[in-house]
């Protein structure tokens, strides 16, 4: 679908078919003053001008909505024709299940449009009928994982229609066939916040899961986000649950220096010194040491960032110092 029809054998222009005499086209009002001329294709040209005339004159016909169809084959990303088309389908009566059919088609051709997913969206409204929506977007997805628009559209109608029973299945297999599937983890996450609930039973569940697959890939980034988003909800914090800080220790142990398991200790640390719960593994000193082998070798990209993160445990080592000599002076 684009500007490029100029070589259809069959195409008849709108100013040469007898059944548009009566309309007279409207030219694009570009203003007095142009800067860069776009060039449009005859075809374009010829279509849009009538399009412009069916919208000034407000004409509700079956010939306008066959109009606004060929108007979205040359630009499917027009709100304008989009808008027309919803309020030619009110004004005709025009079977709805049709025009789904017809919107799927453009969906494949144009996966990444909002227009034509917004258009879709309001068709499923009108009919309060959402059955067709989760094999639509698995499709989409199967042919690009990460199609915001499809994720967008997927969620869309499973909050809205209730839709979850088989969604995490969707999602685990999505993850199991590319772990690194940040979307795919974000649904994951999308489910559980709005349909499972963080009850400790599925926040351990969730652990558990996320660690089977970092064992799996342990530079893996997705995953760790996901593991902590999950923590948020876990009472006892990054830094109380053991088996999340037994796991990391044991990474750590083992020579992993994936910049995410770094990180995440750290934030095991940080948590740890503001809940004043530090011990020998999670405090400032570690924090620092972290801080620095990720600025001068495992994370180089973002070495400002942890520098300055290094001067704040700097800091908060030294008020470790200051306390502990408090601590010994009392006892003295």
């Amino acid at each position: 679908m684009s500007d490029s029809g100029d070589s259809d054998v069959a195409w008849t222009y709108y100013k040469d078919r007898p059944e548009w005499n009566d309309v007279t086209p409207v030219p694009e009002d570009e203003g007095p003053n142009l800067v860069v001329v776009i060039a449009h294709s005859e075809k374009f040209v010829d279509v849009y001008d009538y399009f412009r005339a069916v919208l000034q004159n407000n004409e509700k016909s079956e010939r306008a909505l066959h109009l606004t169809k060929d108007a979205v084959e040359l630009n499917p990303a027009n709100y304008t024709v989009w808008q027309y088309r919803r309020d030619l389908l009110k004004a005709l009566g025009t079977d709805l299940r049709s025009e789904l059919d017809y919107v799927e088609l453009v969906i494949k051709n144009s996966p990444k449009n909002y227009q034509v997913w917004h258009h879709r969206r309001v068709l499923v409204e009108w009919l309060q009928d959402p059955t067709q929506e989760l094999e639509l977007t698995g499709d989409a997805l199967m042919q690009d994982p990460k199609n915001y628009h499809a994720w967008q559209h997927r969620q869309w109608a499973i909050k809205t229609f209730g839709l979850y029973e088989k969604e995490m299945d969707f999602v685990d297999n999505l993850i199991t066939d590319d772990v690194r599937n940040n979307s795919a983890w974000n649904q994951r996450y999308f489910v559980v916040n709005n349909h499972l609930g963080w009850s400790d039973l599925n926040v351990q569940r969730e652990i558990c899961y996320t660690l089977e697959k970092i064992k799996f890939i342990k530079n893996n980034e997705s995953a760790w986000n996901y593991l902590k988003g999950v923590l948020i909800h876990d009472k006892r914090g990054l830094s109380g649950n053991a088996v999340v800080t037994s796991f990391c220790e044991e990474l750590y142990k083992n020579k992993c220096r994936s910049p995410y398991l770094l990180a995440f200790i750290i934030d095991i640390c940080d948590e740890a010194i503001k809940k004043g719960e530090t011990n020998c593994l999670h405090n400032a000193h570690r924090a620092v040491e972290l801080c620095q082998a990720l600025g001068t070798k495992y994370d180089k990209i973002r070495s400002k960032y942890w520098n300055y993160m290094c001067e704040k445990f700097n800091k908060a080592q030294q008020e470790e110092e200051n306390n502990k000599d408090k601590v010994e002076n009392m006892d003295e």
